[in-house]
């Protein structure tokens, strides 16, 4: 089956605990020992893997997800979600193992302290993919460690080198942790925020750091603040509105894969990155990171 875009990333199951709790100096802080009531708490389905297979399956994109579940009721819950998103799973579902999770805490100001529980998603091998015979246009990976991180540094070289187009999503615990420079020599799109641009290059203008390192386009976003881009010969930006925040998880991902629809579609630079920011705010609106994701014919 031929493909528009692969994402490769993680699935998870998100646990969003709205704690109501106030923020103390830029910390969510509870005694320890004690017993604490919640404003609400629910379970939804998450995961960058999956998040940015839907952001491009409900923008009209033949869309296939390569990422990790377990055997369980919550992985079947993930593949159940896919197919009916229309998104091709592509991955391995792993016997006798658990699905991942994150327990999401929202503070009352709704910033939030994400708590990661990622095992199987780690452990993808490149004999566990049928890889060779894959047919896309574009790859979108997001973060991953270990063994997976590995091979998706496999697939990356192998697909660039046949032509197909790569966009990297990288996080800051996988900046910290894993060597990230063979996937940023080759890829066509980086898209990152601050925090994680500052961790990525030391010179004072990130976006002309970052381009040294090989992405051929940098997006960097700043929360509220001015997101900017840059080419190789011009800079791009554009201002965030002003909207009401109700959970931040999945922005991130809906930014960054509707920057990179529009790419797949051939927009200007300036309407990928409209494109994303519409795509971002249609989540934060909302909780969880699909709910309210934009459905439209792109194409």
């Amino acid at each position: 089956m031929d493909f528009e875009v692969i994402t490769f990333g993680s699935a998870l199951v998100d646990i969003f605990v709205n704690t109501g709790l106030p923020e103390k100096k830029g910390n969510i802080s509870y005694s320890a020992g004690s017993k604490l009531k919640i404003k609400n708490a629910f379970i939804d389905i998450g995961g960058g893997g999956t998040n940015s297979a839907v952001a491009f399956s409900r923008l009209g994109f033949k869309t296939g997800c390569i990422s990790c579940v377990g055997d369980d009721s919550y992985g079947k819950e993930i593949l159940s979600l896919l197919k009916k998103e229309k998104v091709r799973f592509l991955g391995k579902v792993k016997k006798n193992s658990k699905t991942d999770f994150s327990i999401i805490l929202d503070s009352k100001e709704k910033n939030r302290t994400i708590l990661v529980n990622k095992k199987i998603n780690n452990e993808l091998e490149i004999h566990d993919l049928n890889f060779k015979k894959l047919k896309t246009k574009w790859v979108y990976l997001s973060s991953s460690l270990g063994k997976s991180f590995e091979t998706q540094k496999k697939i990356a070289k192998f697909l660039s080198k046949n032509g197909i187009r790569i966009a990297f999503n990288p996080s800051e615990y996988l900046i910290k942790e894993e060597n990230i420079l063979p996937i940023l020599k080759i890829c066509d799109c980086l898209i990152l925020n601050y925090e994680e641009a500052k961790l990525l290059s030391k010179e004072s203008d990130l976006l002309k750091g970052l381009y040294k390192l090989g992405p051929k386009i940098i997006v960097i976003s700043n929360g509220e603040k001015m997101i900017s881009c840059y080419d190789g010969e011009k800079k791009y930006f554009l201002k965030p509105n002003k909207i009401k925040i109700v959970e931040n998880t999945g922005a991130g991902d809906a930014f960054a894969s509707g920057f990179v629809a529009g790419q797949i579609v051939e927009k200007t630079i300036e309407e990928c990155l409209k494109l994303g920011l519409r795509m971002s705010e249609s989540v934060i609106g909302h909780f969880g990171a699909k709910n309210n994701l934009i459905r439209m014919k792109l194409k």
